[in-house]
């Protein structure tokens, strides 16, 4: 084989790698300025998923910065903070003129359920998009202002999200927040920006979450936003979230097992000390 034909073949194989790795199940690239989140976070996450599912194995190395600042429609400063992200979690190794390469274990490290929280909910915002489907401050269920020391007046927000290229159903959250938040956690900041990031600029520091995951069968309104039938199993997490030392909002989530799973870890220190997970058994049995 020629010097021109192995060139070829090397072009060739570089063009399929990046057209399949840039490609959502409707042939478009899967970064937009328009996604709500910045450009080279979406590269990371993309090139992080596709490490993850193994479409780029350990050794191998990733497309070229040229070739992915074409493919993606970015440019090279965005390509590089990318690639910088992905070597700071241990997913790539970089090296200096001649290129990027998947790191050992890195499909491993990709799974990993201890990687930042924040870093998920940046997954969910860039693969979804949401739809507000109610918003206003009402009178809370006793059982949501119960844990919430009493409030009664809260303000209440339903949102869906949906996969972006699928369009399909993934969760269905309900926030009971202060009424007091309405100034700042907005019906159109919602639509495009994440709860946890909207709290933070509000000067609304979380000191910690508290979560409870209980299995469900979905009832009509629930069915029908997760298209999914009545009666279906469902998972739901309720999470109260602190800040200052007092609860401070209330988070219900509900999820299809069929398209979603909840990750759990603790440290061994965590496991040793039963910190972070508790079993509670409080079934409900007649008297005899």
């Amino acid at each position: 084989m020629t010097a021109a034909a192995l060139d070829r073949g090397r072009g060739d194989l570089e063009h399929a790698k990046i057209t399949a790795m840039g490609r959502g199940g409707n042939g478009e690239a899967r970064v937009s300025a328009s996604a709500g989140v910045p450009l080279h976070r979406q590269l990371y996450l993309v090139l992080h998923d596709e490490i993850a599912r193994g479409a780029v194995g350990s050794g191998e190395a990733l497309p070229t910065e040229q070739s992915l600042c074409t493919q993606f429609g970015v440019s090279r400063i965005t390509v590089r903070r990318a690639l910088a992200d992905l070597a700071e979690a241990g997913l790539i190794e970089r090296r200096h003129g001649v290129g990027s390469f998947v790191a050992d274990n890195a499909t491993a490290r990709a799974h990993d359920p201890a990687a930042s929280y924040m870093d998920g909910l940046r997954q969910i915002e860039f693969e979804t998009e949401v739809e507000v489907l109610e918003f206003g401050v009402r009178a809370a269920p006793a059982a949501v202002a119960e844990r919430l020391g009493g409030q009664r007046r809260l303000l209440q927000v339903l949102r869906l999200r949906r996969e972006r290229i699928t369009r399909e159903p993934c969760m269905v959250t309900e926030v009971w927040l202060p009424e007091h938040l309405t100034e700042t956690v907005t019906e159109p900041a919602l639509a495009g920006t994440s709860l946890f990031e909207l709290l933070y600029g509000a000067g609304v520091g979380i000191d910690g979450v508290d979560h409870e995951l209980t299995a469900e069968v979905a009832g009509p309104r629930i069915a029908n936003l997760l298209d999914t039938a009545i009666g279906a199993a469902v998972i739901r997490v309720n999470s109260v979230a602190h800040a200052t030392g007092r609860p401070h909002h209330f988070l219900s989530v509900a999820l299809s097992p069929s398209r979603s799973r909840v990750l759990l870890s603790q440290s061994a220190a965590d496991f040793e000390s039963g910190i972070g997970m508790a079993i509670a058994h409080d079934v409900r049995r007649p008297r005899v």
